[in-house]
């Protein structure tokens, strides 16, 4: 287990009577793993042991334990900082199950030395992430919020930090997305001060001391990032989160690793265990940046995951099959979910999974719920439901996304859904909140008519709440006017959470129905 703070050697040459003081700073980072304790599929969702067995498989922490230990070793007295950036809550049945205990352990034993809040870290309120900031062995640290207030977290949460690694004074600032008083539960006691203020303030404060070499572990989301290094002097480095961004320099398509803006390196690493960043950092006698070399590394089958980890993981997934067994409620009838009904007519499954997605967000000015039929997979049965059930239904753990979209943006998604009914594709849009009408053999362009929201017209020109799940809202089957959505969030709740919830919030027993919200002509 790493100790809090590093005390690793650096080494001074002379030369003709001064120090050679260029210093070389190495940093292993991670962010949003989202709980993902155990390894992961393509599709971000826990990997069985069958794609285990083929290769098939990424990430998981007995991969980063490998990782970083190696690392370690191959670097031996050369300075190390191993950063996480926030969101290790919420994404799996572990943090369900073990709500932040199995995540705290698990950074405890691979040797972090400092994490960022995120945003999900509130979402069981300050009560959990107070637990979590115990349980670590790892400073926790948020720049711009306050909570002195907070009588779970006065004292637990760390403004900035100066770590000494090497025998060089590294200044750790940190800001967390001032939204998250929206998307998740922080609370009034929690409060939020802008990010670049907040940076700044830091920045100041650390220089003044004499720090000159500074560096931000931010939860901000990369567009964020930038106009981060934009608007402050002073810093060196962002080390981000939030927005699931891989940078990389042989990933097809990403953006390179790291992206500099106004001088300022900025590094992320995808999320969900799939890549560790690796980095190193060189600075001048006066903490200048003169150097920056690495890459995300893609933790598949050619990190053999720790043994010793992976055993307590086993162990641990024990009582999730429990988990799976839990009984949420009851059906009075079928619920259908089958591929050829769902992806071709409104079904009553879609429209459980609509109504629980708008019922989450209806008190943030949300409207509009959209659910892709091919990310429905089973019926359930009547009588009880169980969460495996739900999960069986749900089960590509997508995340509730949110965002702002206008009436013809709405209209061009519902042209798309019905598009391709004849091939049974997924993208068929079962809805709540709005009713329409469709003519699958009309020409494109006019196969929709009698949209309602609200009871009322759509209006083209309007702007309208929408909630989805992440993988529609990112362009997803063919939703590509939603990839450029305004006031875009795609990290809420999993959404297999939300349809359980929302069952079990019933109170007893869940009726099944249509009620011609879509209507075939």
């Amino acid at each position: 287990m790493m100790n809090r703070f590093l005390t690793a050697c650096a080494t001074l040459a002379l030369t003709t009577g001064m120090a050679n003081a260029d210093y070389t700073l190495n940093i292993l980072h991670i962010n949003d793993l989202h709980s993902r304790i155990e390894s992961v599929n393509k599709y971000d969702s826990t990997c069985d042991a069958e794609g285990e067995a083929a290769g098939e498989c990424f990430g998981g922490v007995a991969r980063i334990k490998t990782y970083i230990d190696g690392r370690r070793a191959e670097l031996s007295d050369a300075n190390l900082l191993v950063v996480d950036a926030g969101d290790q809550f919420q994404g799996s049945l572990m943090y369900t199950t073990y709500k932040g205990e199995v995540e705290a352990e698990m950074m405890n034993a691979i040797g972090f030395d400092v994490m960022a809040v995120g945003n999900h870290e509130f979402d069981d309120g300050p009560s959990a992430l107070a637990a979590f900031a115990d349980m670590v062995d790892v400073p926790v640290i948020s720049g711009n919020i306050d909570v002195s207030q907070s009588n779970e977290l006065a004292g637990k949460i760390e403004d900035h930090l100066i770590l000494e690694i090497g025998g060089e004074k590294i200044g750790i600032v940190s800001a967390l997305a001032t939204d998250t008083a929206e998307t998740s539960s922080p609370g009034p006691n929690v409060i939020f001060t802008p990010e670049a203020e907040a940076i700044q303030a830091d920045i100041d404060a650390l220089t003044e001391m004499g720090v000159n070499k500074i560096i931000a572990v931010t939860h901000l989301g990369l567009p964020a990032d930038k106009r981060l290094a934009e608007a402050v002097t002073g810093l060196d480095l962002i080390i981000g989160g939030h927005s699931h961004t891989l940078l990389s320099n042989t990933e097809e398509g990403a953006e390179a690793y790291p992206t500099v803006v106004n001088g300022v390196p900025i590094v992320q690493a995808y999320a969900y265990s799939k890549y560790v960043g690796d980095l190193a950092i060189t600075f001048d006698d006066d903490g200048n940046v003169i150097s920056t070399e690495g890459d995300t590394v893609v933790m598949d089958a050619s990190v053999t995951p720790d043994e010793e980890i992976l055993a307590r993981v086993a162990e641990l997934a024990g009582p999730i099959e429990e988990l799976k067994a839990q009984v949420i409620g009851e059906a009075s009838d079928l619920i259908e979910g089958s591929r050829d009904v769902c992806r071709a007519q409104e079904c009553a499954m879609g429209n459980l999974v609509a109504d629980a997605m708008l019922d989450r967000v209806a008190d943030q000015g949300v409207s509009i719920a959209i659910q892709n039929g091919g990310g429905l997979r089973a019926t359930i049965d009547a009588g009880e439901i169980t969460m495996g059930e739900v999960l069986t239904v749900l089960p590509f753990q997508n995340t509730l996304a949110t965002f702002s979209a206008s009436g013809a943006d709405i209209l061009a998604a519902l042209e798309n859904g019905v598009g391709q009914i004849a091939d049974g594709a997924g993208r068929f849009p079962q809805v709540a909140g709005l009713t329409y009408a469709f003519d699958a053999a009309a020409e494109p362009g006019s196969r929709i008519s009698d949209v309602m929201v609200g009871g009322e017209p759509i209006d083209t020109e309007a702007t309208y709440g929408v909630v989805t799940n992440n993988y529609v809202r990112n362009g997803g089957d063919g939703y590509a006017m939603f990839a450029t959505a305004e006031d875009a969030y795609d990290f809420g709740p999993g959404l297999e959470v939300v349809v359980a919830d929302y069952i079990a919030g019933l109170g007893g027993t869940y009726t099944p129905y249509t009620d011609g919200r879509i209507m075939a002509k």
